[in-house]
């Protein structure tokens, strides 16, 4: 598996995690900033296969 799909699948897991246990809030922000950053470089990814 490509490091990018681990990490979306790592950060949808903490996002669930996080909206089912209230007290931890900061798994929201965490999961959040590892999607964000997962395609990010997905689509760097894909830029530097089109070059």
């Amino acid at each position: 598996m490509s490091l990018w799909l681990i990490l979306i699948i790592v950060g949808v897991i903490m996002l669930i995690i996080g909206v089912a246990v209230e007290a931890a809030q900061i798994l929201i922000w965490i999961g959040v900033a590892i999607l964000v950053i997962s395609l990010i470089m997905s689509l760097v990814g894909r830029g530097r296969n089109r070059v």
